[in-house]
C-alpha cells in the first residue's frame, strides 16, 4: 500500500476522533477497537452477572425459513452467520484493493509481509496441534492463526509516535494476508457437507453479478438481491454463508466503474457499520463466558486454552518476526524505511492479538464447553500479546510520524 493511496476519513461524526494515521481504513479500525473492547467487557459482565439472561437472549431461536428452506437459527447464529457477512464483505473489498492497487500488487514489496503472515499462521497452528495432538480439542488448530486488525492497530495508535507509520501499513498488509488464510481455512476445513446443487446455484448468482457489471449497472441497490441470493445459496450448500461476503468483495471492481471508484465508495459507507456495529454485536453475542475460580481452574488445565495462548503469544511473535527477518536475510524483500529488528518483534507480538476471526473460528470448531475455554485463551493470549508488544515499543525512542 503506497503512502497517500487512501483518502482521509471525512465523516463529521468520527473525523476529529480518529488517530492521525492519515489512512481511512487503518484509522477507523484503530478507533473501532474502543467500541469492540466496550462490547467485550459488556458481554463478560452480562454473562457473569446474569448468565441466564445472557443465554436467554442469544440462544433464543428465530425461524425465518420459507418454502421449505431451513433458516431456524439462534440470535447469536444470525449475528455470526448473517451480519458477519457484512464484516467479511469489507475484508473482501480490502483484499481486492490490496491485490489491485496496494502492496500486494507488487510481488517484491509484498514478499516480506506475506512471509511474515505465513510464519504467523503456520507456527501458531503447529504449536496448538503439538499441545492438542491426542485430545478432543484438535479441531481448534486454526483459532490462534488470526490477527485482529482493530485491536492491533488500536494498540499501535495508543503508542503514538513510537511506532513508525510505515510499520502500521506493514501490519495492515500482513493482517490482510492473514485474513486470506483464515478465509481459505474456514471455507475448506470448517464448512459442512457440501450440497452440489446449491453450490452450483451460488456459481450462477456470481455469474449474474458479473453480467450486471458487464452491462455497466453501477447502482449498489441492483446488487442487493443477488447478494442475498448468494448468501442463501451458500448457507444451504454447506459452505459457510459468510464466504458470500468475501466473494462479493472480490467481485467488486477495483478500477473506476461508471465514472466512480466503487471500492472506495463502498468502504467509506460500509466499513464504519462493519466495525462499529457488526463486530461489536458479534463480540457481545460470543464473548460472554463465565470467569470464576472454577472456569479459570479448568482453563489452566485445558490443552485448548493453553494451545490458544501459546499459539497467539509465542507462535505469532516468533512466526511473524522470523518470517520477516528470514525474508530480509535471504534478500526476498526489505523492511520499511526506519524500521529495525526490534520494531519487527514488537509488531509481531501485537499481531498475536486475535479476537474477531479467532472467536469466529472457535465457534465453528468447538461445542459450547470447549468454546468457553477457547474464549478464555483468546482473551488471555491477546492481553499478553498486547502487553509484550507495547513493552517492546516503549523501550524505543519516539519516531517522527512521517517515518
Amino acid at each position: 500500500m503506497t503512502d497517500g493511496h487512501r483518502r482521509g476519513f471525512t465523516s463529521r461524526a468520527f473525523g476529529k476522533a480518529l488517530p492521525p494515521f492519515g489512512d481511512e481504513f487503518v484509522s477507523v479500525e484503530a478507533l473501532s477497537a474502543v467500541v469492540l473492547l466496550a462490547a467485550t467487557v459488556a458481554a463478560l459482565v452480562w454473562a457473569n452477572v446474569s448468565g441466564a439472561s445472557y443465554a436467554s437472549v442469544w440462544h433464543h431461536h428465530l425461524d425465518l425459513g420459507f418454502a421449505g428452506l431451513d433458516l431456524d437459527l439462534s440470535r447469536a447464529h444470525w449475528v455470526t452467520d448473517g451480519l458477519m457477512t457484512v464484516f467479511f464483505f469489507v475484508v473482501g473489498l480490502e483484499i481486492k484493493r490490496e491485490l489491485v492497487c496496494g502492496e500486494l500488487r507488487d510481488p517484491r514489496a509484498a514478499a516480506l509481509p506475506v512471509l511474515a503472515a505465513l510464519g504467523g499462521m503456520v507456527l501458531p497452528a503447529l504449536i496448538y496441534v503439538a499441545i492438542n495432538a491426542s485430545g478432543p480439542g484438535l479441531r481448534g488448530w486454526a483459532v490462534p492463526m488470526a490477527t485482529d486488525i482493530a485491536f492491533a492497530t488500536g494498540v499501535l495508535a495508543l503508542l503514538g509516535s513510537r511506532v513508525p507509520r510505515r510499520l502500521v501499513l506493514f501490519l495492515l498488509t500482513l493482517a490482510i494476508v492473514d485474513d486470506v488464510g483464515a478465509i481459505v481455512v474456514i471455507a475448506i476445513f470448517y464448512s459442512g457437507g457440501v450440497r452440489g446443487w446449491w453450490l452450483l446455484a451460488a456459481v450462477g448468482v456470481v455469474a449474474i453479478v458479473f453480467g450486471l457489471q458487464r452491462l455497466r449497472v453501477g447502482s449498489p441497490i441492483a446488487y442487493v438481491l443477488p447478494a442475498l441470493a448468494l448468501w442463501l445459496c451458500l448457507q444451504q450448500s454447506g459452505v459457510h454463508a459468510t464466504i458470500a461476503g468475501v466473494v462479493l468483495g472480490l467481485c467488486t471492481p477495483a478500477r473506476p466503474f461508471g465514472g466512480r471508484r466503487v471500492i472506495e465508495g463502498l468502504e467509506h459507507r460500509i466499513h464504519p457499520w462493519s466495525v462499529f456495529v457488526v463486530a461489536p454485536l458479534f463480540a457481545l453475542a460470543n464473548a460472554g463466558v463465565v470467569v470464576d475460580a472454577d472456569s479459570l481452574g479448568r482453563a489452566l488445565r485445558s490443552p485448548v486454552t493453553i494451545g490458544v495462548v501459546a499459539g497467539l503469544v509465542l507462535g505469532k511473535t516468533v512466526g511473524v518476526a522470523g518470517g520477516a527477518l528470514l525474508g530480509q536475510r535471504l534478500g526476498v524483500g526489505r523492511l520499511p524505511t526506519g524500521v529495525d529488528g526490534r520494531d519487527v518483534v514488537g509488531v509481531a507480538a501485537v499481531a498475536g492479538i486475535g479476537f474477531t476471526v479467532a472467536l469466529f473460528i472457535a465457534g465453528l470448531a468447538f461445542p459450547p464447553d470447549r468454546f468457553d475455554l477457547a474464549v478464555i485463551g483468546i482473551l488471555a493470549g491477546s492481553l499478553i500479546s498486547a502487553g509484550v508488544g507495547a513493552a517492546v515499543f516503549l523501550t524505543r525512542p519516539a519516531h517522527r510520524r512521517s517515518a
